[in-house]
Order: structure tokens, then C-alpha cells, then sequence
């Protein structure tokens, strides 16, 4: 494990933090095995507002940041809260496994329209992971000591944020970082002594095996967007990567 602490307060259904995830794109593949990530799971109990406003939320961060999104579920049915979700992250790091099962939760809710907000539907979700015992983990999710560690997180949540801030937040070996944005992050880690490498090229990075949006391609291989997406289109004519469109607009790549 790496010796530079990155803290990352987040929340599989925070649309800011799924426009993020270009800057951890980058993260782990500039900076492989420096880096100790830990998760701390924010969560809101229960979504507030019209289903419109939780929508628009997640279009303006698509917005912003490139990801792609499918917002009609967020309009038909949003999760009534991330409480559960967060407890399954924490139950799925009890296998080291925090990092993919959030990541194919975000995937979920931003751009496959689950809601995600129940034991039974986090339990399926589980399934997907490579290398997750779902039994095991399906005890976890009940369990009060995972229930205790996700109040130990919201702690901690607030203690940095206040009852009023908002997620996501990223502290480099205790210091709070400004802006999430693939330079930021970079910068941060290089000047607490992380030590930069040749960013690969597009097929190395889909060869790590999931699927990735063209913001987050183009920030793990330092590309502007318009070449990024080029490139990937000119490989998927040569059938070297996947491509996947969202309904809501973008697409998600992945290698064949």
C-alpha cells in the first residue's frame, strides 16, 4: 500500500462525485501503488425535493464534467436514500473490495437507472464484482458492526463538512484539496512526494478491465476530450473497444 493518504468522503448516489471520477482516473494510473485510498461514506437519509431536482442535479454535474448519465430513473424512481448503499461499500470493504463495488454502484445509479436503495437490490449488485463473496457479504450488510463503522464515517463526514456542506471532499495526507479535477488531484500528490509516471496509452488503460467514460480516457492518458473520443471511435472500428451508449447521452467504454 502506497504511503500518500488520500481521503475521499463520498456517496455512491452524489452525482458530484460520479464527475470526479476522471480525477481518480488519473490517480491510478500516474501515481500506481503510492497512493492509500480510503473511502468515507457520506450518505443522505432520505432524498428531499420534487424527483425534477434530484434529475436536474445529475444533468448539471454531467454537465460539467463530461460523464455520462441517464437521468430518467433519478425522474421515475430516485433512492429514497444512500444509507444503504453506503453500508454495502463498508461491508464490501471488509473484503478490500469497497473501490469496484462503489464504482459499479455509481455506474448503476447515474447511468442504469436503479435506484439501488434496498438490502436485496445491493446484494444482487454484489454479483458483479469479480472476486466478492456475496454470502459473506450479504451477512455483512446486516451486520451492526457495519451499521457502527457507517456512523463512524458520517462522523467524520460532518466533522469536516458541517451538517450543511456537501459531498464529495478529498483530503492528500490531511490537507483539504480545492477543486476535484485531474490537475488538482495530480498536483496535490505530486507535492506531498508522489512520484509521477508515463501516462499509458488508451488500450492500456481499458486492458485494466471495466468500463470507463471518455472523460475519465482522456484524464488517465492526458488527452484533451475531442482526441480522446476520436481515437476511441477510430479503435472501436477495429474492434479493439466496446463501445456502450448510455440512453441519456455518452457512451462507456470498455476493451474487447
Amino acid at each position: 500500500m502506497g504511503g500518500i493518504r488520500v481521503t475521499y468522503y463520498t456517496d455512491p448516489a452524489c452525482p458530484w462525485s460520479w464527475a470526479a471520477e476522471p480525477a481518480f482516473a488519473r490517480l491510478s494510473v500516474e501515481f500506481p501503488g503510492a497512493v492509500a485510498l480510503t473511502f468515507v461514506m457520506g450518505g443522505f437519509a432520505r432524498e428531499t425535493g420534487p424527483p425534477e431536482e434530484a434529475a436536474l442535479r445529475v444533468l448539471d454535474a454531467a454537465a460539467a464534467s463530461g460523464m455520462p448519465v441517464d437521468a430518467r430513473g433519478w425522474l421515475a424512481a430516485p433512492p429514497r436514500s444512500s444509507y444503504p448503499a453506503c453500508i454495502a461499500v463498508k461491508a464490501a470493504g471488509e473484503q478490500g473490495l469497497d473501490g469496484p463495488y462503489l464504482r459499479l454502484l455509481r455506474e448503476g445509479l447515474m447511468t442504469g437507472g436503479r435506484a439501488l436503495d434496498t438490502p436485496e437490490t445491493l446484494i444482487e449488485a454484489a454479483r458483479g464484482v469479480a472476486g466478492l463473496d456475496v454470502a459473506r457479504f450479504a451477512t455483512d450488510v446486516r451486520s451492526d458492526a457495519i451499521v457502527e463503522a457507517f456512523g463512524g464515517d458520517l462522523e467524520r463526514t460532518r466533522a469536516l463538512l458541517g451538517p450543511d456542506g456537501r459531498l464529495p471532499a478529498v483530503e492528500v495526507d490531511g490537507a483539504r484539496l480545492g477543486e476535484l479535477t485531474p490537475q488538482a488531484m495530480s498536483g496535490a500528490v505530486r507535492a506531498a512526494g508522489g512520484e509521477s509516471r508515463e501516462l499509458p496509452g488508451l488500450d492500456a488503460v481499458l486492458a485494466r478491465g471495466g468500463r470507463m467514460a471518455t472523460a475519465e480516457l482522456a484524464a488517465a492518458c492526458g488527452l484533451p476530450g475531442p482526441s480522446a473520443a476520436a481515437a476511441l471511435w477510430a479503435a472501436a472500428l477495429e474492434l479493439r473497444v466496446r463501445p456502450e451508449r448510455i440512453a441519456g447521452g455518452g457512451v462507456l467504454w470498455s476493451a474487447t
